[in-house]
């Protein structure tokens, strides 16, 4: 939980990349689980690491590292892909700010001792107004409902999140004042990869756990795999899952390199998600009957597969994304 966190601080100081090598390796067994790794590590953590005070870094990054999972707090019931009409509100109170408001859909909101909220504390500036503040969970005034009932991704929780006169100190901005703007569209870009990575994982996950029956279930005397209509749609599956990864990989890459990386993580989170979901409805089609029955795990990958089209950005968000780069490149 606290891979890219400095040693003084009891992480492991170790890369972006290696976050996302492992999102991809729990992802295999259970992409639920790794929802807790992604969102800590390239959400919570990072943004901590890299614009948090002295004070906030010694007092968080230990805890995240060892014993808190962190919480980023960012949609609201009218605000997901558009993500800047929030509503949810933080007005100044002599040295501090009260928070009112609720959040929906927030991840790990269950267990989770810290929450990264986004509040607008200027709303007459608009998104300019938009600042990230560092809760603690026993703040009184914040109520966290009970888990919602999902599709999948049943080990993940999500809740929602009220606010009722949250009392924080000015202390309590992660960041600038009314920059919280940035801090949601910056550092997301980051988190679609890890999405990305989380979605080749379950992809190739749910091949794996496919093919080994394929090779052993006999029709007509002979092993479903060695049918050649059955070769040719699994080497396009995994031909699919390997260029998904190529493009995971890349951004990355480009991160770690400090270049821009914005579309590419665009691409990176649209193409997994969408392997990912075809790779599950061609596992469970090759499984036949026993495909769609509990026994098997590939009903859970399936079940869990839906969200990567989603969060952290929608399909059609990423595809804006990736047009207005385009755009962008070819008026150059």
């Amino acid at each position: 939980m606290g891979i890219q966190i400095g040693t003084e601080y009891g992480g492991t100081a170790c890369n972006f990349m290696t976050t996302i090598l492992t999102i991809e390796e729990i992802s295999k067994v259970d992409p639920a689980v790794a929802v807790f790794v992604e969102i800590q590590n390239t959400l919570i953590n990072n943004v901590i690491k890299k614009l948090g005070t002295n004070e906030q870094k010694k007092t968080y990054l230990p805890q995240l590292a060892s014993n808190m999972i962190g919480s980023f707090a960012l949609t609201e019931s009218t605000a997901g892909s558009d993500a800047f009409s929030l509503k949810t509100i933080a007005t100044p109170d002599g040295s501090d700010f009260l928070l009112n408001g609720s959040k929906m859909w927030i991840s790990s909101a269950d267990i989770a001792g810290l929450f990264l909220v986004m509040a607008n504390a200027n709303p007459s500036a608009g998104y300019k107004g938009i600042t990230c503040f560092l809760v603690d969970r026993t703040t009184p005034g914040l109520t966290i409902a009970i888990p919602e009932k999902k599709l999948g991704m049943r080990s993940s929780g999500t809740c929602m999140l009220t606010f009722d006169n949250v009392r924080v100190p000015k202390t309590a901005i992660l960041g600038e004042y009314g920059k919280g703007y940035k801090i949601a569209a910056g550092f997301l870009n980051e988190g679609r990869i890890g999405i990305g990575a989380q979605m080749i994982g379950l992809a190739q996950g749910c091949f794996d756990a496919t093919i080994p029956y394929l090779m052993e279930r006999t029709q007509f005397g002979k092993p479903v795999f060695s049918f050649q209509g059955m070769q040719h749609q699994i080497a396009t599956i995994a031909t699919q899952i390997e260029a998904a990864r190529m493009l995971v990989y890349n951004a990355a890459r480009l991160v770690e390199a400090g270049e821009a990386f914005t579309m590419q993580a665009a691409m990176a989170k649209w193409y997994s998600a969408d392997v990912a979901q075809q790779t599950c409805i061609k596992c469970i089609d090759w499984m036949g009957g026993v495909g769609f029955s509990q026994d098997f795990i590939q009903e859970k990958f399936y079940r869990d597969v839906k969200i990567g089209s989603i969060y952290e950005g929608t399909y059609n968000m990423q595809l804006n994304t990736i047009a207005k780069h385009l755009e962008k490149l070819y008026k150059q």
